[in-house]
């Protein structure tokens, strides 16, 4: 339930002294979460790059059952940002204000710094320790992909570079989506940091390559060089762990009265997940069987 299998391409390709994640151009996942939250431009921009930062984030950081949430919480009219990923590489969603829609900038594109504003973002691991490990450093541009590296650099210790793009159609459609993390690993000189971080400066606006049909292999090398090669290639999907039987064990944290009051006044319930939009409906006997469990 709340489950959609969209075979979107992780891949982890690593050189001598770099290991790059890179989420292809597959605007499924991205597209599933705009038409689940019907989000208009500037917010699309946001929850997908959220949602592509969160997906590399676990791709580089998870193991085994881990998960981690990243929040984005800024003052810009899209409000908050909520992502949670897993470590099998699924990812759920939402913002805060869906129906954004900003002034382009003047190079035509989105302005997502503006639709997010200043505040914080904060991501919290759950590793299976005794208590989840948040990580919060200040939104140093707005544009996630900057924020995302700062984060990695700050609060992981990890020197890396991070890029997001999604691209929004005139008609709020999404028309390419995707990214990379690229990780400097020990023994990567200055000079070696600095020819790399040349050649991603170099590097057109992501949508376009995405949408020329650039493959993870040609933007390996174009960053990279002709050294490297794919480690592994992995399935990636948004998926919701949302179902009745969990929103019926909320329902029953209710107190009794207000649980009375949905079967007497309202003669049901009806509960919205936030993270996927799907709905679920409670009847009267339902809500009746809740009430009796709950006493």
């Amino acid at each position: 339930m709340g489950t959609w299998k969209r075979k979107n391409i992780s891949q982890r390709i690593k050189s001598i002294i770099y290991r790059l994640y890179f989420l292809g151009e597959r605007k499924d996942l991205v597209s599933e979460a705009q038409k689940r939250h019907d989000t208009w431009s500037a917010s699309s921009a946001v929850l997908g790059r959220t949602l592509i930062g969160g997906l590399l984030l676990s791709a580089a950081l998870l193991k085994d059952k881990d998960e981690l949430t990243v929040r984005l919480l800024g003052n810009g009219p899209v409000g908050a940002t909520i992502v949670t990923a897993k470590a099998d590489l699924t990812i759920k969603g939402y913002i805060q204000n869906p129906h954004i829609a900003l002034p382009p900038k003047k190079d035509g594109h989105i302005d997502v710094a503006k639709a997010v504003g200043k505040g914080w973002l904060e991501v919290t691991k759950d590793q299976g320790l005794k208590e989840p490990y948040t990580g919060q450093v200040p939104i140093v541009s707005g544009e996630i992909a900057e924020d995302f590296t700062y984060y990695l650099a700050k609060s992981e210790q990890i020197p890396s570079a991070v890029g997001l793009s999604v691209f929004v159609e005139p008609n709020n459609e999404i028309g390419a989506a995707g990214g990379f993390i690229l990780q400097a690993l020990p023994g990567a000189t200055d000079e070696q940091l600095a020819e790399v971080e040349k050649r991603i400066k170099a590097l057109p606006n992501l949508s376009t390559l995405f949408l020329d049909g650039m493959t993870p292999e040609n933007l390996a090398e174009r960053i990279l060089g002709t050294d490297c090669k794919i480690l592994a290639k992995e399935d990636v999907s948004f998926a919701c762990d949302c179902s009745k039987e969990k929103y019926s064990q909320i329902l029953a944290t209710l107190k009794p009265a207000q649980l009375k009051e949905m079967i007497e006044k309202d003669h049901g319930a009806e509960l919205v997940c936030r993270f996927c939009k799907e709905k679920y409906h409670f009847t009267e006997d339902e809500l009746k069987d809740v009430l009796k469990k709950a006493n």
